[in-house]
C-alpha cells in the first residue's frame, strides 16, 4: 500500500502555535480531573511496566505475583490493565499469572530503537505472541519516518501486524520526542494507523523526552480524523514521564477533550509506567503506599 498517498486525504497538521493554545486550555481544565474516580480509571489502564537490564526470572515473577495479589488486598480499586515486559519473560508472566484475568504486553519488533533486520521483528513478535502476549507494543522506525520514507515505516508495521492474530492488540510507539514536529507526529500517527495499529503510543521511555502533552494533543487529533474517515477506532496510549496522578489526570483530560468521553476506556486508553501505579494508589487510599 502507497501510504504517503493516504496522508493526501488528511489536512495538513496543526502549527505549534494552535497545540500550545489547545495544550493551555487543557491544562486548565485537567484540574477538574484530579480526584480520586478519576485516579481509579487511571490505575485501571496501566500497563504496568518493568523493562531494564536488571530484569530476571526471579524479580518478574515477583513484580507479576505482587501485581496479580493487589486484586486480594484492595477489593474495591481494580487493578491495572496489564504486566508489560520484554519477550523473553512473557512465559515468566503466564506462570505467575496464571487463572487471573490478568492481560500479557510484550514490547518487541526490536525494542526501544527498532534498528534490526525486518525478519528479526517478526520473529520476535510471532514469539512473544506464541509465548502467550495479549499485546504486543513494537516501535515504528523512525529513521525512516524522519528520513521520509513514510511507505516503508508503514509497510513494516503491516507486515508485523500479518505475524499477530486479530484478537492481539498492536500498539505501535512512535517515539514523537525524536519526531519532535506536530507535521511528523500527525504523520507517524496516520500511517501507524492505516497499517494496523490499534493503539498509538507517545513514546519508548528510553529517549530524553518521552511523552509530552503537546504530542499528544496531535496523537489524539489525528486519532479523531482517523475515526472520522475510516469508522474504526484506534486508542491512545501515553508513556515514558507519566509519574504523578497529576499526570495521568492531564492526559486523561486530553483524551476526553480531543476524542470525548467514548474513548475513556481500558480499551482505547492505556498508560504505561512503573512509579506512576503506586503514586495513582497513594493519591487513592490517601496515603504513601507501595504495593507495585
Amino acid at each position: 500500500m502507497e501510504y504517503s498517498n493516504i496522508l493526501n486525504e488528511y489536512a495538513p497538521a496543526w502549527s505549534e502555535a494552535q497545540v500550545a493554545e489547545k495544550v493551555a486550555a487543557i491544562k486548565q481544565a485537567a484540574h477538574r480531573n484530579e480526584h480520586a474516580d478519576v485516579y481509579k480509571f487511571c490505575l485501571s489502564a496501566v500497563d504496568l511496566t518493568t523493562l531494564t537490564c536488571n530484569d530476571s526470572v526471579a524479580s518478574v515473577t515477583d513484580f507479576a505475583k505482587r501485581t496479580v495479589t493487589f486484586a486480594e488486598k484492595y477489593p474495591d480499586i481494580p487493578n491495572v490493565a496489564s504486566i508489560c515486559v520484554y519477550p523473553a519473560f512473557v512465559e515468566t508472566v503466564g506462570l505467575a499469572v496464571d487463572g487471573t484475568p490478568m492481560r500479557i504486553t510484550s514490547v518487541g519488533g526490536g525494542f526501544p530503537a527498532s534498528q534490526t533486520f525486518l525478519e528479526v521483528k517478526m520473529l520476535e513478535v510471532a514469539m512473544a505472541v506464541e509465548n502467550g502476549a495479549d499485546e504486543v507494543d513494537i516501535v515504528l522506525n523512525v529513521g525512516k519516518m524522519l528520513q521520509g520514507c513514510y511507505d516503508e515505516a508503514a509497510a513494516e508495521v503491516e507486515v508485523i501486524r500479518s505475524e499477530m492474530d486479530a484478537d492481539v492488540v498492536l500498539k505501535v510507539i512512535i517515539e514523537s520526542g525524536a519526531l519532535k514536529t506536530p507535521d511528523l507526529i500527525r504523520k507517524a500517527s496516520l500511517v501507524s494507523m492505516a497499517a494496523g495499529a490499534d493503539f498509538v503510543k507517545t513514546s519508548t521511555g528510553k529517549i530524553d523526552v518521552a511523552a509530552t502533552p503537546e504530542a499528544a494533543v496531535v496523537m489524539c487529533q489525528a486519532i479523531k480524523d482517523f475515526y472520522e474517515k475510516t469508522g474504526r477506532k484506534v486508542g491512545f496510549k501515553a508513556a515514558g514521564g507519566v509519574r504523578t496522578p497529576e499526570d495521568a489526570a492531564l492526559y486523561y483530560t486530553i483524551v476526553e477533550e480531543v476524542l470525548g468521553a467514548e474513548w475513556l476506556t481500558t480499551d482505547l486508553f492505556r498508560i504505561g509506567a512503573s512509579s506512576a501505579a503506586n503514586n495513582l494508589l497513594s493519591a487513592i487510599v490517601g496515603e504513601p503506599v507501595k504495593h507495585f
